[in-house]
């Protein structure tokens, strides 16, 4: 398989009708768009996002505001827009250019955004440093949260970005704090506990098999999860998969854990299925998933 930027890149009718028709056939609950950068086809998301309004699909759409939001969008009650911040200023600037914070602050304005920064382990070095990053977004009246995701490696992962176990046990720390500290930052315990035990591999990940990753030609998948290639699940740091593992760990009436009952109700969904697909003659697919 080659790369994802090999890829055809959609635009225009082929876009949209790709995008809606895609929908129609998964029939998911929740749609997240992410990048590259989506608002490079901000023409075609503003005929799609309506459209999804119209039929009750929740989207989430990550951005790094690197052109402008359209005032249009304002009006959409589906839609939640998430910008992907690395660190502060200087930081950031250096590693997005051109999505500076000057474009950022510029961009967002009159949209109401949660703020979403993958911690690396750059970020840790000086103390108070997310500290600092809370107190600035926390002041900017267009923000409603702010999210914090740990850096995922891949396998081989050698990077200075690469997180220790020392480095993620006193993450798991500041961030308790920091919600304390900023009413915007919004890390419940389930997900500090998620990051604290993640799911041994994607099988195990409740999050990785309810959604359905596909590329920007809307036909290759993108496996084992959204971060594809082989990530090291012993050091998740997705915000979803953390809040969904901690949720499967638990008991109902203090005797089965969410997560037998989920494979159990997979596993007859995905027979079920099958037995209606031979009994039909057409081929057989999984129950659809609760995102995109």
């Amino acid at each position: 398989m080659g790369s994802l930027r090999q890829l055809a890149d959609l635009q225009g009718d082929k876009l949209i009708d790709g995008v809606l028709d895609l929908v129609k056939r998964v029939r998911p609950l929740h749609v997240s768009i992410v990048g590259g950068e989506p608002l490079v086809r901000y023409r075609e998301l503003s005929i799609i996002l309506p459209k999804l309004a119209e039929i009750g699909v929740e989207v989430q759409l990550v951005t790094s505001a690197v052109r402008p939001i359209p005032d249009t969008w304002k009006t959409l009650p589906n839609l939640h827009l998430a910008v992907s911040i690395d660190g502060l200023q200087p930081e950031h600037d250096r590693r997005r250019s051109p999505a500076t914070y000057a474009r950022i602050l510029k961009h967002i304005a009159g949209h109401q955004v949660n703020v979403h920064c993958t911690i690396t382990r750059p970020l840790l070095q000086r103390p108070g440093y997310l500290s600092d990053f809370c107190e600035f977004w926390s002041k900017h009246e267009g923000v409603r949260k702010i999210w914090f995701s740990l850096y995922t490696p891949q396998a081989g992962d050698e990077s200075q970005e690469r997180l220790t176990p020392q480095d993620r046990a006193g993450i798991l720390a500041e961030l308790a704090h920091l919600r304390n500290s900023f009413a915007k930052v919004e890390m419940p315990d389930r997900v500090l506990a998620g990051y604290l035990n993640p799911p041994a591999s994607p099988t195990e990940c409740i999050f990785a098999q309810t959604t359905e990753c596909v590329s920007a030609d809307l036909i290759a998948q993108i496996t084992p999860c959204q971060f594809g290639g082989r990530p090291v699940c012993a050091e998740c740091g997705c915000i979803a998969s953390a809040g969904m593992a901690s949720i499967a760990k638990y008991k109902l009436a203090g005797l089965v854990p969410v997560l037998e009952i989920f494979s159990l109700s997979k596993g007859i969904g995905g027979m079920l299925n099958r037995r209606a697909a031979t009994d039909t003659g057409q081929s057989g697919r999984t129950p659809p998933p609760a995102f995109l």
